[in-house]
């Protein structure tokens, strides 16, 4: 049994000694000291010795263990250590090429319309106000002078989830909202998203975004909302565009009207653009309703105000001439960042 223990332990070592791969020594670990191993076969053969013999063939056996996995161990570290040295050569990065420039994403067409839109206000005194998407009746209709039995009650043009609750159809319910809450003077717009039963075409859209502003204070004329609209309509869209007011009738306000900027693009000549008119559609108007304010709190006989609504996405469309609304929710990259 000696020599075949000598044996075993040379011919591991010599096999151990010329393994270039750290599979190949793992094979030769199983082979020589796994369950079915040679050097585990002979500790099974211990019951065949003599029991005087016993202790120094078993003391054999363990220093042989020792010695084999001691190479195995020493082996495995020199493959491990030139494998990774292989690795790294093979893998070498060159940190002197210049690093890929990340691209940076940049605001929605739409944003960027609304940031101008509450600039321009809030340089006019106007407080920014928000509101809940998830509106009440009252608010959306019943305090801005729409009773029930109205054509824009019909559930074909809103979006109702009982009989109280409904998303949104405009945001004038804020208007409403911080009337009652605030004592005039009043300067306000309330930006935002509402949701009407639109079918999906280049103008319209079942979800989109309005800008509606409201003022209240004493002796608040159409002088004052004329004034305001030119305002706007220049450092929104130049410093010649001008403004015109066409009767129309709104039941939040009265009088009312539809306000049109003449064409930027050819200066009122009539083109493309405007459909060869000279003039551009872009917002209602008028002056609150006496009953509005009544329903609010406010004593309409001391105060008047006048309030105006904006399609966020008609303001888009004109100022960077986009002939499709639909462009601006495809989330095409390569529309969108040309703006």
């Amino acid at each position: 049994m000696k020599e075949e223990l000598q044996r075993i332990r040379e011919e591991a070592l010599n096999k151990i000694g010329g393994a270039d791969k750290l599979d190949r020594l793992n094979e030769i670990r199983v082979a020589y000291l796994g369950k079915k191993g040679e050097l585990t076969g002979i500790l099974r053969g211990m019951k065949d010795v003599a029991p005087e013999e016993r202790p120094k063939v078993g003391q054999l056996v363990n220093d042989a263990r020792k010695e084999i996995e001691a190479a195995l161990e020493e082996t495995q570290r020199k493959l491990a250590r030139a494998a990774r040295e292989q690795q790294m050569k093979s893998e070498k990065i060159d940190v002197t090429l210049p690093a890929k420039r990340g691209v940076l994403g940049h605001s929605h067409p739409n944003t960027v319309a609304l940031k101008e839109v509450e600039r321009i206000f809030t340089g006019m005194g106007y407080e920014v106000v928000d509101g809940p998407e998830v509106e009440y009746d009252e608010y959306n209709f019943e305090r801005l002078n729409i009773p029930k039995g109205h054509p824009a009650r019909d559930e074909q043009d809103t979006f109702y989830i009982n009989d109280r609750i409904l998303l949104r159809s405009q945001t004038s319910g804020v208007q409403v909202r911080v009337m009652e809450k605030q004592k005039p003077p009043i300067r306000m717009i309330a930006p935002g998203r509402v949701f009407r039963a639109d079918e999906v075409d280049a103008t319209h859209s079942p979800s989109f975004h309005q800008v509606e502003g409201l003022v209240v204070d004493k002796g608040i004329t159409m002088a004052d909302l004329k004034g305001t609209l030119d305002t706007f309509a220049k450092q929104m869209f130049g410093p010649d565009t001008k403004t015109k007011l066409r009767p129309h009738h709104f039941p939040f306000t009265e009088p009312s009207a539809e306000v049109d900027v003449s064409c930027f693009k050819c200066g009122g000549k009539g083109c493309r653009f405007c459909k060869g008119e000279g003039w551009i559609e872009i917002l209602g108007c008028g002056m609150v309703h006496p009953h509005v304010l009544e329903m609010c709190g406010i004593d309409p006989s001391v105060y008047s105000g006048f309030a105006f609504g904006v399609g966020l996405e008609r303001i888009a469309l004109l100022k960077y001439e986009i002939d499709d609304m639909r462009l601006l929710y495809e989330n095409d990259v390569r529309f969108l960042k040309q703006f």
